[in-house]
């Protein structure tokens, strides 16, 4: 599926993210991922890729002292977190075309990019390893396998797809574009749901 199509589809369950008991999902390890964070870094400058219409993220990393942009392929995800949040900037954007427009303290990247096509995995990962500042650290969640893999399925309604680079070939390229693995849990075993904590060297 084109991420654009992922949008569409995100579109049409968007208000599901809003319900009260999705608003603790995933925060527990946004606040690992946070003590990795340099506490020197000027700015401060924080990026939720896919970051839904919730908030939820953005409210905890701006509680940390961040300055959170956010970004989405889903146009009513986008629209919904404007409303919610009008003083957040937020980019309606497809993160492989998107000129990210500064370094990043701290890049977040909950059950998102892990719907970009197989084949634009490895590129879209160095795009973000290489917009963190230094000492920055990137939280994501991909499929916890040991080989590559992409697969399509319906099972929150609308039609997705996902892929995974698998573990050993993540690891191998975090290293490449100069981060260091940090933490690595499935952390709704026995779900092959993975959490990575990388950080800029």
């Amino acid at each position: 599926m084109h991420p654009k199509e992922i949008g569409h589809s995100y579109d049409a369950i968007a208000h599901i993210w809003l319900e009260s008991r999705l608003q603790l999902y995933g925060v527990p390890q946004l606040e690992r991922a946070l003590r990795f964070a340099s506490q020197c870094c000027s700015g401060r400058f924080a990026l939720d890729i896919g970051c839904g219409c919730s908030g939820r993220f953005i409210d905890a990393l701006a509680r940390h002292g961040f300055q959170v942009e956010g970004v989405d392929v889903s146009e009513r995800m986008i629209e919904l977190a404007r409303q919610s949040h009008p003083h957040i900037s937020f980019y309606h954007e497809d993160i492989r075309e998107w000129k990210l427009p500064r370094k990043y303290d701290f890049a977040l990247a909950w059950d998102s990019i892990w719907h970009i096509p197989l084949d634009w995995q490895e590129s879209v990962l160095r795009k973000i390893c290489e917009a963190l500042a230094p000492g920055g650290v990137f939280m994501f969640t991909t499929g916890g396998l040991d080989k590559a893999e992409g697969k399509s399925d319906s099972c929150m309604g609308p039609p997705m797809y996902y892929s995974t680079l698998g573990i050993p070939k993540t690891l191998e390229l975090l290293a490449r574009f100069g981060c260091v693995c940090r933490h690595l849990e499935y952390d709704q075993y026995p779900e092959q749901h993975l959490y990575i904590i990388a950080q800029k060297a």
